[in-house]
């Protein structure tokens, strides 16, 4: 089975209050689970990180083959596929945090670029983990 899980970091301020939000979905588009919280004070980049962080977190609970994540941060998706360097280190942190994690997983791992506006139902949760104030569990 494959899961599209689509990840937003948001950020009210840069840095400032910010949160994540997670969506998976199955094959057909049916969500099939969601999480979102609050992180604290955070840059927009670093809160992006931590949305990858608690869907990968978030996927180990789950069986599938592959992975395909759908991210709004070209610099995200740009340095997970090696494409752009890594050079905060704030950044680098949740970078490697992310490399452990997939270290060993059991299925086949992709991450792609997509338009905000694709992207709404995580956009919407990572709002709400600001606003509901509360903290990220996965």
């Amino acid at each position: 089975m494959t899961i599209h899980a689509f990840t937003d970091g948001a950020s009210r301020g840069n840095p400032g209050e910010a949160g994540v939000g997670v969506v998976l979905k199955d094959e057909n588009g049916k969500t099939i689970s969601s999480i979102f919280g609050y992180i604290g004070s955070a840059t927009n980049n670093a809160a992006e990180y931590r949305a990858l962080i608690a869907c990968l977190d978030l996927v180990a609970k789950t069986k599938c083959d592959r992975l395909v994540v759908h991210s709004d941060s070209e610099l995200l998706v740009r340095q997970v596929k090696g494409e752009y360097k890594v050079k905060d280190a704030e950044i680098r942190k949740h970078f490697q945090k992310v490399f452990a994690q997939l270290e060993n997983v059991p299925y086949e791992f992709e991450i792609v670029h997509i338009g905000r506006e694709e992207n709404a139902g995580a956009d919407r949760l990572a709002n709400l983990g600001i606003e509901s104030k509360r903290a990220l569990r996965v």
